[in-house]
């Protein structure tokens, strides 16, 4: 148990997704008096993470500024190994909260084990028990778990995977995702946006694509079912927020043409990445979503649009089993036929969109800090 007398907490974080998450939290852990908030930013992700820092106007004590053109997962782990020892060293943490399964995730964990730091993992316990589904990201959290001494789980599932894998029952809380904790700040009833009036009446597929086993052809099948779908219904329109990856880029124009980048397509427009703010209204105003990612599976269902997830496995079953999301694959046949019948079908449509939501009920960062500060998760 984290006893009374930890003052200094450490949050290492490096990409969008992960920042989405962890921010909220720094909000939190700052209110505490008697905990001091150090916060590191390794940079893997650069213009993305800047966006979302500012979102939450927090700024970092430590930026590695690691990221570079082309860089590899070689880069990116041995980049934070060389840069981040001197960080752990100077604020000399009593804990170092990393998140979910990023490659900064790994390394930060990693080098705290070196250091024999104690690491919290948030987000802990996600599972598909396939390395290479995604990848890298199941290994790395199955990595983090093995070196982390304490785990906020988002779910039952989640602590019973831990619990199956030897992690001792006292170093796990259920807490709840902090993506839920992120949606009560950033959506807005009175949200406007130019690609919204563009939408107009029309029903919003709001589309993210960008998981590195899905590039090449699985992607190109992705984009070809989609473009099928959108070609045979009038009344829906497609936005893609696309990923800075220049594969993801090529793929997307092969498919669906210059004019859908260029803003020139009546059906489907492509446009660069959105800020935090912007993407969850975007979702909060979209029909259904489709998506390759992992956070959007939480977020989604609390805002009650159906998801259909193009991978084949998912470390969030919860979801499925609740009928929030569906998993559909990379198949162009499956991903049409699962996307046309949400277009048609109604009632299988209503079904997924009332389902209740599995992630938590936006409090997991009261509940963490709670842990932090006192060593317990319930409200003081």
């Amino acid at each position: 148990m984290i006893n009374k007398s930890v003052k200094t907490i450490l949050l290492v974080f490096g990409t969008r997704p992960e920042a989405i998450k962890m921010c909220p939290l720094i909000s939190e852990l700052k209110k505490r008096n008697s905990i001091r908030t150090v916060v590191c930013v390794t940079g893997q992700h650069r213009q993305m993470l800047d966006q979302v820092l500012k979102v939450f106007k927090v700024k970092p004590d430590y930026d590695l500024s690691i990221m570079k053109e082309k860089q590899t997962l070689f880069d990116v782990i041995t980049n934070i190994m060389n840069h981040i020892k001197r960080v752990l060293e100077e604020v000399n943490p009593n804990v170092v909260l990393v998140h979910g399964d990023t490659s900064t995730t790994f390394a930060a964990a990693l080098a705290c084990y070196y250091l024999q730091i104690p690491v919290g993992h948030v987000e802990a316990g996600l599972r598909t028990y396939d390395i290479w589904s995604p990848y890298p990201e199941e290994f790395n959290r199955q990595a983090v778990s093995i070196l982390s001494q304490f785990n906020f789980a988002p779910t039952e599932l989640s602590r019973n995977n831990l619990i199956r894998e030897g992690k001792k029952a006292d170093t796990i809380w259920v807490t709840g995702n902090t993506a839920i904790d992120a949606l009560r700040t950033t959506v807005c009833s009175d949200y406007t946006h130019p690609e919204l009036d563009w939408v107009g009446k029309s029903r919003l597929i709001l589309i993210t694509a960008h998981r590195r086993e899905n590039l090449g052809e699985p992607m190109y099948h992705m984009f070809k079912a989609i473009n099928r779908v959108m070609n045979e219904h009038p009344d829906v329109k497609a936005i893609y927020p696309i990923h800075m990856n220049p594969i993801v880029r090529r793929i997307a124009v092969d498919v669906f043409g210059e004019k859908a980048i260029n803003g020139k397509e009546e059906r489907i427009h492509i446009i660069e990445p959105l800020d935090v703010i912007d993407f969850h209204n975007f979702m909060e105003k979209s029909y259904l979503i489709l998506t390759d990612s992992g956070g959007i599976q939480e977020e989604a269902p609390s805002l009650g649009k159906p998801v259909l997830v193009m991978r084949n496995t998912t470390e969030r079953p919860e979801g499925i089993e609740a009928g929030t999301l569906k998993l559909v694959g990379t198949e162009e046949n499956v991903i049409y036929s699962e996307f046309s019948k949400l277009l048609i079908d109604n009632n299988e449509y209503e079904k997924m969109s009332k389902a209740s939501n599995p992630y938590g009920d936006g409090h997991a960062c009261e509940r963490i800090a709670n842990i932090l500060e006192f060593g317990k998760s319930e409200f003081v």
